[in-house]
């Protein structure tokens, strides 16, 4: 058997998961963390105050999803997803969502050209590594569900014709859930799309002086950060994402949280089946930021509410009682019992701690 290349380009990652290595193998594991590591210290160093909510947006990233950004304006949404871009050193495109926007405005068009007297196809902004939907329930819903078969199949269909995009490929957007005159919402099957929905409040007293004062010795608004690796380093880091096995017990607390959340007395419509997927893809990607081969039961708890609570409906005397949604979720979570401690082993038998 010929051993496998292990060859390190300069983003630090192997130029493959090799076939043959165990499941989790602690040596890639190591490196995508340190790397994970970096991304979120650069991140940090420009969007103050929000470490949680960028761990769960990587985590997002690395675990190949979308991620929504719901929060009051000017609280840093848009800069998170052009700071993570360049730090993860993606192809950034952003687009303002307005009610007058087609969607031909995100897929792209076909121009006339003159010189070859045929339509030539000009490829929109969602053509893009990173494409940030900037205030998305602005547009109407033809032009949301532009998204969605990019969201669910890397792909548009344009004017008879079906283009895949580029992997690795991911939509950021951004919601104001306070201004709601002139707003479209998203429809549920978007929703659902987006695997995590994060939120970032308001900075405590320090964060908030602390933004200023790094504004000021910048010198200026534009904001930079070093890239800590490509487009090609990042597949490379969700290819060892894959590689992370998931305990059975893991599993089936992920499916029973999601079950849960059918059963509450102030949901009517539960989270789908794509909400509990979420939950373990999620936690292997969290389980790789800390640098462990193994899932535990807590990082299904970490991205519980981000994961869940935006693929829930409640009830109508719930809604006007302002039941939120991320209570219903934290509910459920402290009355499903948590398994013990499990992980796997090199060789996928699985042992408890």
């Amino acid at each position: 058997m010929t051993a496998p290349d292990r060859t390190r380009p300069a983003s630090g990652v192997p130029t493959e998961v090799p076939t043959g290595v165990p499941t989790g193998a602690p040596a890639y594991i190591g490196e995508a963390a340190r790397i994970g590591r970096e991304v979120l210290h650069s991140t940090g160093t420009v969007v103050v105050g929000a470490e949680g909510a960028l761990r769960l947006a990587l985590a997002a990233v690395l675990a190949g999803g979308h991620v929504l950004f719901e929060d009051l304006p000017g609280l840093g949404k848009t800069l998170a997803a052009k700071t993570l871009a360049q730090s993860l050193g993606l192809d950034f495109r952003r687009l303002q969502f307005t009610p007058d926007l087609l969607p031909s405005d995100v897929t792209g068009s076909s121009i006339f050209n003159p010189v070859t007297r045929e339509f030539d196809f000009k490829p929109g902004p969602i053509f893009a590594g990173l494409f940030l939907a900037d205030e998305i329930n602005r547009t109407s819903p033809k032009t949301q569900s532009a998204l969605l078969e990019a969201m669910a199949e890397a792909q548009v269909s344009a004017e008879g014709t079906t283009l895949p995009l580029t992997r690795p490929f991911h939509v950021f957007a951004t919601s104001n859930p306070i201004e709601f005159e002139g707003t479209y919402p998203l429809p549920e099957a978007q929703l659902d799309r987006f695997m995590v929905r994060l939120r970032f409040g308001y900075p405590g007293h320090d964060g908030e002086q602390d933004i200023i004062a790094r504004r000021l010795s910048r010198r200026q608004d534009e904001t930079m950060v070093a890239r800590v690796t490509t487009a090609e380093g990042l597949l490379r880091l969700q290819a060892v994402v894959e590689s992370v096995g998931v305990d059975d017990d893991v599993i089936d607390y992920a499916v029973r949280l999601t079950a849960a959340t059918r059963s509450h007395p102030a949901v009517e419509v539960g989270a789908s089946p794509r909400g509990s997927q979420a939950l373990v893809l999620l936690g292997r990607a969290l389980a790789v930021l800390d640098a462990r081969s193994f899932v535990l039961p807590e990082d299904v708890k970490e991205g519980a509410v981000a994961v869940l609570a935006h693929r829930i409906t409640l009830t109508p005397s719930s809604w006007a009682q302002g039941v939120a949604t991320e209570k219903v979720v934290r509910d459920v979570l402290g009355e499903v019992p948590t398994p013990p401690t499990v992980h796997r082993s090199e060789h996928g038998t699985g042992h408890h701690g």
